[in-house]
């Protein structure tokens, strides 16, 4: 039963009402050894934007799920203290009472997708509601979002990306006072994900719906939040207008929550407030005079004569496509020539339905293209079985889930080298799982972990396979920025286990940071292959590939630095300033 003392709510000064509180509210999963959530006081105003942030497993998610009443009255476990939303007791309501005020797009927001075209979808909670509006509903929540479009598609012919998108949409029909999205820019590619968060924007501003999410991107919040809670081991640390969080570098990193690089640019400098967007901070570093080091771009060592690697992969004249229910053919790549050699780092990138996810499953085998050929190792994929050609390549699924079939993550991990009889397979799976920082949920089932946690459990499992062919569907989606980081450090040092990795991205980090080649893919066709420092300095490809460069690489293009950097380290080898002071 839900408790009902009262305290004060940790919360950002405000005058307005609030549309959420929390008093003293914990939860323990059912089997878990400790509470996911503690004594966590908490209020949030109505026409707030609030960022939920946090690392991987520190209760976000579980946080946000009390909101709506999936804690307690889908999990259910160990519930106590009082959560109101708009003046309901969660406890005392239920999941589908309160989808009516509480709007949630959740982190496997392939789930809550239930109808087969994308119109019924969005449909749904209207007319299960009995509104006579419903298809004006669905219509402006899609035009909303841009995807009138999809209106006709069956729901398993969307990309990820536009998944989610419809997810969102079937939530903004119902015109909820609050809207919840966990991650939102998951497997949304680049352009997309600020047009969704101008989106979300307009929907704060002028209709007055609270939004919350829970995001790892520091950029993201930096732009588009009013407030911002902190949460760790469970509770929150505090709950600050965006300002005053974004103040607090130095404690925002030692949460693993590094600055906008932006804000790392402009390091050194005495600022009254630190720049939201990549045109405050290049105005700020033009008043510092900051210039083009004449050390910069280093000498380029001659790689010319160096001689090719080993092919490990290749598509020749490759065609794919699925068919709708109908009978009718939905092309999704044409023509497709592409090689992969040992030591190539390989992202793919392009906007959402460009058929990254296609290729990447035809690549291992897990599918034969209509037309063309694949060969991996010299085999024909249409000539061998998916579980031999499981020994040449190992493919991450978009969806972490997909890849838990035991109890725990180290049978999981386990499953393939014991398989294969390898005398060191115990040795080798904890190696794997100190490296990507799962030794100690070694023994839970991978459904229960954190989405984070999910993504780096199927590293681990790919890792242990040690194909010669690594390939990797959004391999950094839903990680904070260290694990992020920890997975860019993995596949950097990979060279000695892998030939070749391939993965396909949004995550323009990732891309500028540890691809050595970059295919874009846009209309059925490779758009480039080109490097990261090419692609982030052709507009037309930026645009072609629906791509936004990383802030630092736009800051330096917006500054005229030639080439510009692709990280904070290589802006620091760029870039000098001739005053070492400056007020914003």
């Amino acid at each position: 039963m839900a408790s009902h003392h009262q305290i004060p709510p940790t919360q950002p000064p405000s005058g307005a009402t609030p549309i959420i509180e929390l008093d003293r509210v914990s939860f323990r999963y059912p089997g878990a050894e400790r509470d996911s959530l503690r004594n966590v006081c908490l209020r949030i105003d109505e026409g707030d934007f609030v960022a939920v942030i946090g690392g991987n497993g520190s209760g976000k998610t579980t946080l946000c799920k009390t909101f709506n009443g999936l804690v307690p009255h889908f999990w259910e476990g160990e519930f106590a203290g009082e959560a109101t939303v708009a003046g309901i007791d969660t406890y005392e309501s239920s999941v589908a009472a309160l989808s009516a005020t509480v709007g949630y797009v959740y982190q496997d927001f392939q789930n809550q997708l239930v109808r087969p075209r994308v119109r019924d979808e969005v449909e749904f909670g209207p007319v299960n509601f009995g509104m006579a509006d419903y298809a004006e509903r669905a219509l402006e929540a899609m035009h909303t979002l841009g995807i009138d479009h999809l209106a006709d598609r069956f729901v398993w012919q969307l990309s990820g990306g536009q998944a989610h998108l419809v997810a969102l949409a079937s939530v903004l029909a119902m015109r909820p006072r609050v809207i919840v999205v966990d991650e939102p820019v998951a497997e949304v590619d680049p352009a997309g994900a600020h047009a969704l968060y101008e989106r979300l924007t307009e929907l704060n501003e002028r209709h007055g719906i609270t939004v919350v999410v829970i995001e790892h991107h520091a950029e993201f919040i930096a732009q588009y939040a009013k407030s911002v809670v902190l949460m760790d081991d469970g509770a929150p640390v505090w709950h600050l207008p965006a300002p005053q969080a974004a103040a607090r570098a130095a404690e925002l990193a030692a949460h693993g929550i590094p600055a906008p690089q932006i804000v790392e640019a402009c390091e050194g400098l005495d600022l009254q407030a630190a720049p939201r967007t990549v045109d405050e901070a290049a105005a700020v570093l033009r008043t510092a005079g900051a210039e083009q080091r004449t050390t910069w771009p280093p000498i380029a060592s001659a790689s010319s004569d160096a001689p090719e690697g080993r092919v490990v992969a290749v598509a020749r004249g490759v065609s794919h496509g699925y068919k709708s229910v109908s009978g009718e053919l939905l092309p999704v790549l044409d023509g497709i020539d592409l090689t992969v050699r040992a030591g190539d780092r390989v992202a793919l990138v392009g906007g959402n339905g460009a058929g990254k996810s296609t290729l990447m499953r035809l690549l291992c085998g897990l599918q034969v293209p209509r037309a063309g050929t694949i060969t991996l190792d010299g085999i024909d994929t249409r000539r061998s079985s998916a579980t031999k050609l499981a020994d040449h390549a190992a493919y991450l699924f978009q969806r972490p889930e997909q890849m838990f079939l035991k109890d725990s993550i180290r049978s999981d991990v386990r499953m393939f080298p014991a398989g294969r009889k390898r005398a060191d397979a115990d040795a080798l799976v904890d190696r794997v799982l100190d490296r990507v920082r799962l030794a100690d949920l070694a023994d839970r089932d991978g459904r229960t972990l954190s989405g984070g946690q999910q993504r780096r459990a199927t590293l681990a499992i790919g890792l242990a396979m040690t194909p010669s062919l690594l390939l990797a569907d959004e391999p950094t989606a839903s990680l904070d920025v260290a694990s992020r980081n920890s997975v860019i450090d993995m596949l950097e040092e990979l060279r000695g286990a892998i030939d070749a990795a391939v993965v396909a991205t949004h995550d323009m980090h990732l891309v500028a940071e540890w691809a050595t080649r970059v295919i874009v893919l846009g209309g059925g066709g490779v758009l480039a292959d080109v490097t990261p420092t090419e692609l982030f300095a052709s507009d037309d490809l930026l645009a072609g590939a629906h791509v936004v460069p990383p802030q630092v690489t736009a800051l330096g293009r917006a500054l005229g630095i030639v080439p510009a950097p692709l990280s904070v380290a290589q802006w620091r080898e760029a870039v000098v300033l001739t005053e070492t002071e400056v007020r914003a």
